[in-house]
């Protein structure tokens, strides 16, 4: 069976669920048409979020705020914080915290899983 691509639109109006395929991560992956072309880019750091010059930079400092919003909501909710390792068999270690929050019997973030990946470009 194919997957349906949804729209943004079906997500926000709640027609479409999440189906968890990989425990180890969850992607959000979003298809912005207005941002395929260099210009569009241009546009959207300079226009939309109105810094004066539209840099490559400005990626990594978006970046560090998400994972900085992601880390105050994980302290404010005490929701553990989990730094995987080299190696480490990411089920295995998120397991207990995946028992915790299941014994509860209410949906919720049962911990924040963080892995450093490098890659050779």
């Amino acid at each position: 069976m194919a997957a349906h691509v949804v729209t943004v639109n079906e997500v926000l109006d709640g027609h479409v669920a999440l189906d968890i395929q990989c425990l180890d991560r969850i992607y959000l992956n979003a298809y912005v048409p207005k941002l395929q072309t260099s210009s569009q880019v241009v546009a959207f750091l300079s226009g939309h979020l109105g810094f004066p010059f539209p840099s490559p930079a400005l990626f990594n400092q978006i970046g560090q705020r998400f994972r900085r919003a992601v880390a105050s909501y994980a302290e404010a909710n005490d929701i553990p914080w989990v730094r995987f390792g080299k190696g480490d068999d990411k089920l295995a270690v998120m397991r207990p915290y995946l028992a915790r929050q299941a014994a509860t019997g209410r949906f919720g973030v049962a911990a924040v899983g963080v892995a450093q990946e490098f890659q050779r470009v």
